[in-house]
């Protein structure tokens, strides 16, 4: 990658400023959704049975739950559709490269605009959580920091095996064997001890765990050194995908 990459993260951010409406719903309404049924709807039910989880309210559980685990979703669908219709379907990233930008550049410009995107959704559904009552802490837009992160290794990875394929049909699968199995088990909507031993180490190894952790202690107030760790093995996936996406796109991009 050179320098060229912030270009090719013009032209993304570009596209999005003209377009952001038709992924409006799915960006921004969806997940205050989420947090309106689950936060208040189901967390009103567990409040008033008096039960308390992870020592407080419901709503302040599940708040940092979903503003990391929409990073996911969010990144996740550009990252394999998105992809597919820049080599495939739109082609655009084939024109990039008839440039002076390498595949690289096209790859680096990908993964920091689902970044910049994922970063934008999550400052919006934060300042909702503030409202509602979700987040109280004044070190809460540290979880951005985590949210980002999750968008970009999420789009880094996806990217990366996505841009090798020549038909979507194998996307659904990932989403639905992948994708939504981590959104629900890694720590959104319940503490993860409460699942069985046996499948606890499992959960450590999900990415979005690390980031739920980070927005946990942020919104909580509570960052700390573990904090620090979660979010160096955010770092360390991001990464290990550069590599291998860069090796990928340089494939199917390079004549």
């Amino acid at each position: 990658m050179s320098t060229l990459v912030f270009r090719a993260l013009e032209r993304e951010l570009l596209v999005y400023a003209r377009t952001w409406r038709g992924s409006a719903f799915s960006s921004f309404v969806q997940p205050m959704l989420f947090l309106g049924a689950m936060g208040l709807g189901l967390g009103g039910l567990v409040d008033d049975g008096g039960v308390a989880v992870a020592g407080g309210d419901y709503l302040a559980f599940v708040t940092p739950g979903l503003l990391a685990a929409s990073a996911l979703m969010i990144a996740a669908g550009e990252a394999l559709w998105g992809v597919m219709g820049g080599v495939k379907w739109m082609g655009q990233f084939n024109s990039m490269v008839a440039t002076s930008m390498t595949a690289g550049d096209v790859f680096g410009g990908l993964v920091l605009s689902n970044g910049v995107r994922t970063g934008v959704a999550a400052a919006v559904f934060l300042v909702v959580g503030v409202i509602l009552g979700g987040v109280t802490s004044w070190v809460a837009p540290l979880a951005l920091v985590a949210t980002v992160l999750l968008g970009m290794l999420t789009s880094a990875w996806l990217s990366t095996y996505s841009v090798t394929r020549d038909s979507d049909s194998t996307f659904p699968i990932i989403i639905r064997l992948g994708v939504i199995p981590m959104f629900l088990f890694s720590g959104t909507f319940f503490p993860v001890d409460q699942l069985p031993d046996a499948a606890q180490p499992v959960v450590w190894l999900s990415p979005l765990w690390h980031a739920v952790e980070v927005s946990r202690d942020a919104t909580a107030g509570g960052v700390d050194g573990a904090t620090a760790f979660h979010v160096a093995i955010l770092v360390g996936i991001l990464a290990a995908a550069v590599p291998f996406g860069i090796r990928n796109f340089e494939k199917r991009l390079t004549p």
